[in-house]
């Protein structure tokens, strides 16, 4: 708790209030065939892709933002005409609650934090956004759930390959089986990362190593590529410089078995340049090269085809995807319950790990 409560201070979570900036010249952009969003964190990951990305949608628009750093404050509002009113900290972004201009809160914080600020976020009676992984643990999943589900906000979680055309493909193919029956499949994700940053994602309390970062895509792919869900699970770790990675692993591999014998293994690692989904199936195979890269994905099959389907942006894929689904009322693609299903397995893959032997997955 102590690393917590220092990274929070740091990074301006605790500021009792906000010192409102002069009133910016900017009209509301409220249009009702649009969804407002609200980023929660103005990281990498808000700045460089998200806020880009809700540049290009046409169901949602930026609006507001929730920070602990004033000092980003009014470059976010030069650039995206956020008004003083849209404008947040972590200590009363309650008021949301109360802000017409806003329809959605999308959390982007430390995995560490996403439980905590999730469910905030439903009681605000907004819609809730976030992003994966889901929450540390089955049970910080489950209490965001049930904070939706009594606020009665919808919840989707930000999984953006389930919205890439070329990974649809392989969730039709799971279905529809046209090279015959699954026999195996491999999902590895890894960079060989030579110096890492002394981010979060190097602090296990906060959510940090791969198999949290990178290794729930191996996992979804698993499953969506399967079409079913896993039985049971052997893994261990790796690490070949424990003066680097003292707290979370640098490699994880892991074998998942699934029902009809169909044989599944998986990778994260940060000592080896590899992206890459293939499937073994009775009468020929596809592969997916790279898999999961923002710059995007392409693929091929046994038969000659190729899944090479290009779209601008995958962030504003899925927000536009989850957003139309919010305003005509139906279900996202992307539940919670699908996030926490991944997030069973991790837990599931550590124990195997520890332990050194093979684990049930509830």
């Amino acid at each position: 708790m102590q690393k917590r409560r220092t990274f929070i201070k740091k990074s301006g979570l605790a500021l009792g209030g906000l010192s409102v900036l002069p009133h910016l010249a900017f009209k509301s952009n409220f249009q009702k065939q649009k969804l407002g969003v609200c980023l929660v964190g103005l990281g990498n990951y808000s700045e460089n892709l998200l806020a880009p990305a809700l540049q290009l949608t046409e169901h949602c628009e930026l609006r507001g933002i929730v920070t602990g750093s004033p000092e980003k404050i009014p470059m976010w509002q030069r650039k995206h005409g956020i008004s003083d009113g849209n404008v947040y900290n972590y200590d009363n972004m309650e008021g949301i609650a109360n802000n017409a201009d806003i329809d959605v809160i999308y959390i982007v914080l430390p995995t560490g934090l996403h439980s905590e600020y999730a469910i905030k976020a439903a009681d605000t009676g907004k819609h809730v956004w976030c992003e994966k992984p889901m929450a540390k643990t089955a049970e910080e999943c489950q209490a965001i759930i049930n904070a939706c589900t009594k606020n009665r906000v919808k919840l989707a979680i930000g999984y953006r390959m389930q919205h890439e055309p070329n990974t649809r493909k392989i969730i039709e193919w799971s279905k529809t089986k046209p090279f015959g029956a699954i026999e195996k499949v491999r999902a590895d994700v890894g960079w060989n990362i030579s110096n890492p940053p002394k981010t979060w994602r190097m602090d296990a309390e906060l959510g940090g190593g791969l198999i949290y970062d990178v290794g729930v895509y191996c996992i979804n792919a698993l499953r969506y590529t399967t079409g079913m869900e896993p039985l049971t699970v052997t893994a261990h770790h790796e690490n070949t410089r424990p003066e680097v990675y003292k707290e979370v692993e640098e490699t994880t591999l892991f074998n998942l078995d699934f029902p009809n014998g169909i044989r599944t293994s998986g990778k994260t690692t940060a000592a080896e340049n590899i992206n890459m989904l293939r499937t073994e199936c009775q009468n020929g195979w596809y592969e997916l090269s790279p898999f999961q890269a923002y710059r995007g994905v392409k693929g091929k099959a046994s038969d000659g085809t190729f899944l090479n389907t290009y779209i601008e942006n995958q962030q504003a894929r899925q927000m536009d995807d989850d957003a139309l689904a919010i305003m005509e009322n139906r279900p996202l693609m992307v539940s919670g319950v699908e996030g926490m299903k991944d997030i069973v397995i991790v837990e599931a893959i550590n124990e195997s790990a520890r332990k050194g032997e093979t684990i049930k997955i509830a």
